[in-house]
């Protein structure tokens, strides 16, 4: 019960919702970029919904199956073919043995997620099978797919797929104009009034640096900080602090030029100052940005976050229910 990987494509680890409990050691939480996109993925081929997965960035792989299986392909627009011949996105289908899954080309967005019945066999790290690249931690041997990789499967109960596909408004959204929403605070106040209405107001660009570590933004005005004597230990550039951690989201902005929006496998902490927090609500559309996506960032406060929070809660359920 296994896959082949005959090409590997651009990008493509295991990944599930990750491993919490570990960052006060250095080791991020890692898992799926896009969190729901998984889950539906998961969900629609009988799976638990935080079962291992594929995800594959702006390109897909080419995998040989041994056995019958469960396929769906969910978050980016990236359209699954069986023996060459078109899938949907968003829907069940069925993978014979000896059949070659691969993709064509990307539509939109930026990270496929690639369930299969029975998920992915590789063994927990730290409770996770989830990929840590720069750790070599988890996954399939703690690195992305290469060809001629077998990966093991579970054990897979799929027979007839149902037919349901996720419909559109439980899908993620577009944003015709992409907002981030953050909470303000950390160290937002080593920035002046006029440098933070700025930050809001400028219209940046994902940078071609973006990845699962962080995403980079360009295209705004460099920040001003107050003026201070620099704290024992900080450094002396105005964007170092004396080191502090870092949490999920958070943005960070070295030399005050290039906003750092830190993701699934960012280091737990550092010298950089960071002016706030995109909202948990908004994370999952980050890891679905590619290079050039103009944003802008907005303020919010803790209800706002909150009430972003129970929105995206209630589309889990809906999801939920759809699937069962």
């Amino acid at each position: 019960m296994v896959i082949e990987v005959i090409k590997p494509g651009l990008q493509t680890t295991v990944q599930d919702l990750g491993r919490p409990g570990y960052h006060h050691l250095g080791i991020p939480m890692s898992g799926a970029m896009d969190r729901y996109a998984l889950r539906a993925a998961n969900l629609l081929v009988g799976n638990n919904e935080g079962d291992a997965a594929l995800e594959a960035v702006f390109a897909g792989p080419e995998l040989s199956f041994t056995d019958r299986r469960l396929v769906a392909v969910t978050g980016a627009e990236l359209p699954p073919k069986v023996d060459g011949e078109l899938r949907q996105t968003w829907k069940a289908f069925v993978v014979e043995p000896g059949q070659i899954l691969s993709f064509d080309f990307l539509k939109k967005g930026a990270r496929a997620y690639i369930a299969i019945s029975g998920g992915i066999d590789v063994p927990f790290v730290l409770g996770s099978r989830a990929t840590y690249l720069l750790g070599g931690l988890g996954g399939f041997q703690g690195r992305g797919l290469a060809t001629e990789d077998r990966l093991q499967l579970g054990q897979s109960m799929a027979g007839t797929p149902k037919s349901i596909s996720v419909p559109e408004d439980l899908r993620r959204a577009d944003r015709g104009d992409p907002v981030l929403r953050v909470l303000p605070g950390l160290y937002a106040h080593r920035i002046t009034d006029e440098a933070a209405r700025g930050f809001y107001e400028d219209i940046w660009k994902v940078a071609p640096e973006a990845d699962r570590v962080g995403y980079r933004f360009r295209g705004g005005r460099p920040l001003q900080f107050v003026p201070r004597k620099p704290p024992f230990g900080a450094g002396s550039d105005p964007s170092n602090i004396v080191d502090a951690p870092y949490p999920y989201g958070s943005i960070q902005v070295p030399a005050g030029t290039e906003p750092i929006v830190l993701h699934r496998d960012a280091i737990s902490g550092g010298g950089y100052f960071t002016l706030g927090t995109v909202i948990s609500a908004d994370m999952d559309f980050v890891g679905q940005m590619q290079p050039n996506q103009k944003i802008h960032f907005t303020p919010v406060d803790m209800n706002a976050a909150l009430a972003a929070r129970r929105v995206e809660a209630e589309r889990l359920k809906r999801l939920r229910s759809h699937c069962v």
